[in-house]
């Protein structure tokens, strides 16, 4: 997330900033306690898709952690890259 935010140095107070890293954390950790699991070389990707949607929710005016992180999640949804549910290992 810090890499994509890099690209608008200067856009966000440091408060609205720790906003932004919140709300990825969360989506991250959403989609990781989901049991969706990605290919390794598009993990960068999805993540990507996360950041890139935060930032331009944020760009529109979105402060609230919880709709940034549900909108980052509902745009990694549609993009179509799940695999399919993880396999439980026991």
């Amino acid at each position: 997330m810090r890499g994509y935010l890099k690209d608008h140095v200067g856009v966000f107070e440091p408060d609205e900033v720790v906003i932004l890293l919140a709300a990825f954390d969360n989506a991250w950790g959403a989609v990781q306690a989901s049991g969706v699991r990605y290919p390794a070389d598009k993990l960068e990707f999805v993540r990507a898709i996360l950041a890139k949607h935060i930032i331009a929710a944020a760009m529109e005016g979105e402060r609230d952690v919880g709709r940034l992180r549900d909108g980052a999640l509902l745009a990694l949804a549609q993009s179509n890259l799940r695999s399919g549910p993880a396999s439980k290992l026991s």
